[in-house]
């Protein structure tokens, strides 16, 4: 079993009071996995039980945890769509960054009620994930604090269940160059039948600032939420996908 990589906080004043340390580790990466721990309960019994994931570097070493809060009622009710906060922490549980999914329903052929993603460190907007209609695949903005176009995510016009990797293009603002890619990979037979237990693999530059690294991690567990947060594996057309 892997060691949890800890990076020591540096000295808390008065004036860097706010939040904890960490962040900070997303300026030496390139690569992340993110990977649902399976529930039990979940499995046989089929009640929704919020989310809990492991985040490891490309060493396999775990570097943060994801910890999802919802509602029961929530939960059960509005499965994947639901609202929900999931507060990533270091390995000494302490939180770095916070993610904040609003209630959104979604329908099919009309472009209203997009779904949408912000990512806070404390008081400070990292940044926010949008999803833009399109007709034949999934389409995110990936925007900084002031609302203006970082990046753009791009996915596939068809995905067949969860039975399938399924990669989503990280692309410049402009949409002219791929600088890198969130991608489902294969968990295994039992774990993608009968749960809905992922895990992702997360490419970006490395001369990505930390708090832009964060955005797209929230890109992934939102592609997590939206297209994958299912234990059975179903064909979707490319329109259901992204409305």
């Amino acid at each position: 079993m892997s060691e949890p990589v800890t990076t020591p906080p540096g000295p808390l004043t008065e004036e860097s009071e706010g939040p904890p340390s960490g962040l900070e580790y997303l300026n030496t990466v390139d690569q992340l996995i993110l990977s649902q721990k399976v529930d039990i309960a979940e499995t046989f019994i089929g009640f929704e039980s919020a989310n809990k994931y492991t985040v490891k570097n490309g060493a396999g070493q775990h570097v943060f945890w994801g910890v999802e809060e919802s509602g029961a009622l929530m939960r059960n009710c509005c499965s994947y769509l639901r609202a929900f906060t999931l507060r990533v922490m270091d390995s000494g549980k302490r939180e770095v960054f916070q993610l904040r999914r609003p209630l959104r329903c979604q329908g099919c052929w009309f472009p209203c009620w997009l779904q949408q993603l912000e990512v806070t460190a404390g008081d400070r907007l990292l940044g926010s994930v949008l999803q833009d209609w399109s007709l034949l695949r999934p389409s995110f903005r990936v925007c900084s604090p002031d609302g203006s176009t970082a990046m753009l995510i791009r996915g596939p016009a068809v995905r067949w269940g969860g039975c399938c990797g399924s990669d989503f293009e990280i692309l410049s603002a402009d949409g002219s160059e791929e600088v890198g890619f969130i991608t489902k990979t294969w968990a295994g037979l039992a774990k993608e039948v009968f749960t809905d237990t992922d895990r992702y693999g997360i490419c970006f530059p490395e001369d990505l600032g930390a708090d832009m690294k964060a955005v797209l991690m929230g890109a992934a567990f939102l592609i997590d939420f939206m297209f994958f947060e299912s234990s059975m594996c179903r064909s979707d057309c490319g329109c259901c996908m992204i409305c």
